[in-house]
């Protein structure tokens, strides 16, 4: 149980709640156990009744009367501790479960990008719901079960041994058989389940890659391919799964097994004993009682033993993550203002993933205010830039200074909050138009919304939609063409009014009067504020205030566009050639 450790702060948060719990299950165990007690003193008075050491039948009667009257009073009474016990050990589970959700999706915000570049969405949703409801078990019906099992054991086996030591001796004899048993199950449960886990966290990446691909999927004609890949996948899940039960199946015979052997000592040594004289009718009565009341607890053992063994495999998953330190962290508690003046001095960077170098020895100023462009061949590392800015990524060599600091020395949330970033793939999320472009800032007016949209350039597409800006996108903003969701991003952008703005390619799929349009209207817009453009083309960099021209992580042109216009190279060419097809 080293992985469930990491748990034990939760006992300590809900202590009195489990407390509580514990007392009421003392109390209704403690009651439970009251029966077999009566009912013994009942068959005793009708045992010396039927051999005549009494002869006073009214007295009998009323006293199995007045027993039965405590049967039912202590079965309700203990009925209700049971249900007091589910509400406060169970419930804690469930409060217990909501907060781990919350720490692992806590979490999963502080990691940085490159630990979702490493790892699979359906993996990451899989470890915060199925891997959390297994954890789940051990801390509600475990627990319960097992504070159920320790008492009746305790409180059961002490009451045995005080009417009885010998008989009691013979009647736990099975015991340790059940004990190895346990031991060896338990050791083949906890490895099976990691695996069947694993191959759970497989089958939820792959549908959910298959989903969000399904396009690919049905223009290529591949179905008949995927749902092949599929069943292999599930197969194979299943088989694992199977391998598992097939050990957990294993638990309960051998529980109703050893149960039966602890009868049929109790009926041939009660039994003995009782034609020797030595005990009474009512004891071996009251020890079949003892022995089948301890036989759900001792039943359950081999399924509280599962349960905790599948949570020991999956938070052993969770903690992987728990303990995954972010690349990216804030070292400043203190606010930082940005003003937008970005320098790169000689700023190396290495994916780590790829190992591929991105970025070699870049070093330029942007003063606030000013708009540089970049362009550069694909792969030149023009992104990695703007993803330096940003802090989704630290560099491997070199320092970036924000207004003369360096940026890892300013609080990464100032910072994050003044960058407006729309990135080359624009991702919408499954809600309105309007909600997605408040996204940029939740305390905007409609007002506000429809001034961003018309200055993106997309008032105009959405209110041809029957629904304006209500209109619910699909996943992933499916609903909108590639250029309409280019140019929601861009109003989600500017209507945060950040100091610095950065514009990743996001232009590629207008046409170019809606790109001359939005130009002018984003030069307005980023009036005062440091502006990144990243374009393959010309016209979105003309009238930048730097244009840099990268090849292969360095930067091989620099100037205005004036300036790299009369000089043979890259932008040259570029130019000549977009001028050509602008005139074609």
């Amino acid at each position: 149980m080293k992985e469930l450790q990491y748990l034990n702060k939760y006992f300590i948060k809900y202590k009195w709640r489990l407390l509580v719990g514990v007392v009421i299950t003392v109390l209704s165990k403690l009651l439970a156990l009251k029966i077999p007690v009566i009912i013994r003193d009942s068959l005793n008075v009708v045992e010396q009744y039927v051999q005549g050491k009494t002869t006073d039948l009214p007295a009998v009667k009323q006293e199995l009367l007045y027993n039965i009257l405590w049967i039912v009073a202590v079965t309700l009474v203990a009925g209700f501790f049971t249900f007091l016990m589910r509400q406060t050990i169970i419930v804690m589970s469930r409060l217990i479960e909501f907060d781990l959700k919350n720490e692992i999706y806590q979490q999963y915000q502080r990691l940085s990008i490159n630990f979702y570049k490493k790892n699979r969405t359906g993996d990451l949703m899989n470890r915060i719901s199925e891997d959390v409801s297994k954890v789940r078990m051990y801390f509600g019906p475990a627990i319960m079960y097992s504070l159920n099992m320790i008492v009746l054991f305790i409180v059961g086996f002490t009451q045995m041994i005080q009417i009885d030591a010998t008989l009691t001796m013979y009647t736990l004899l099975p015991f340790p058989i059940l004990s190895i048993s346990i031991f060896v199950l338990s050791r083949e449960i906890n490895k099976k389940s990691g695996v069947v886990q694993q191959y759970l966290s497989k089958l939820t990446t792959f549908n959910q890659e298959f989903f969000s691909g399904v396009n690919v999927v049905k223009s290529y004609a591949i179905e008949k391919e995927v749902i092949a890949n599929f069943d292999n996948l599930a197969d194979t899940s299943k088989e694992k799964n199977i391998a598992l039960h097939k050990v957990q199946a294993l638990f309960f015979p051998l529980m109703i097994l050893l149960i039966g052997l602890s009868n049929i000592i109790v009926l041939y040594v009660g039994g003995k004993q009782y034609i020797a004289g030595d005990i009474q009718i009512g004891v071996v009565a009251e020890f079949f009682l003892y022995v089948n009341i301890l036989t759900w607890p001792v039943a359950i053992v081999g399924w509280v033993t599962s349960i905790v063994q599948q949570a020991e495999a999956s938070q052993k998953r969770i903690n992987e993550f728990l303990e995954e330190v972010p690349e990216i962290q804030n070292t400043v508690e203190t606010g930082t203002e940005i003003q937008g003046t970005i320098e790169f001095k000689d700023v190396w960077l290495q994916y780590d993933d790829t190992d591929i170098t991105a970025l070699k020895g870049i070093s330029f100023k942007v003063a606030q205010g000013q708009t540089v462009a970049i362009l550069g061949t694909t792969g030149s590392g023009k992104s990695s830039i703007v993803n330096l800015v940003s802090r989704l990524y630290d560099t491997t060599g070199g320092q970036i200074l924000v207004d003369g600091v360096d940026i890892k020395e300013c609080n990464l949330y100032d910072l994050r909050n003044q960058i407006g970033f729309v990135p080359q793939d624009p991702f919408l999320f499954s809600d309105t138009i309007e909600n997605n472009i408040k996204f940029g800032k939740a305390t905007a007016e409609l007002t506000e919304i429809q001034e961003a949209a018309k200055n993106a350039v997309i008032h105009e597409n959405i209110m041809d939609f029957s629904e304006g800006y209500q209109t619910v996108l699909g996943e992933r903003g499916v609903t909108l063409s590639g250029g309409q969701k280019q140019r929601t991003s861009i109003a989600r952008a500017i209507i945060k009014d950040p100091q610095i703005l950065v514009f990743d390619d996001c232009l590629s799929a207008v046409d170019t009067e809606t790109e001359e349009r939005i130009l002018t209207n984003l030069e307005k817009v980023s009036s005062g504020k440091t502006t990144f453009i990243i374009s393959h083309r010309i016209s979105s960099a003309k009238n930048a205030d730097m244009i840099l021209i990268l090849e292969d992580g360095k930067i091989i042109q620099q100037g205005v566009h004036n300036q790299l216009i009369e000089q043979e190279g890259y932008y040259k060419d570029l130019y000549n050639q977009q001028l050509l097809e602008k005139e074609i």
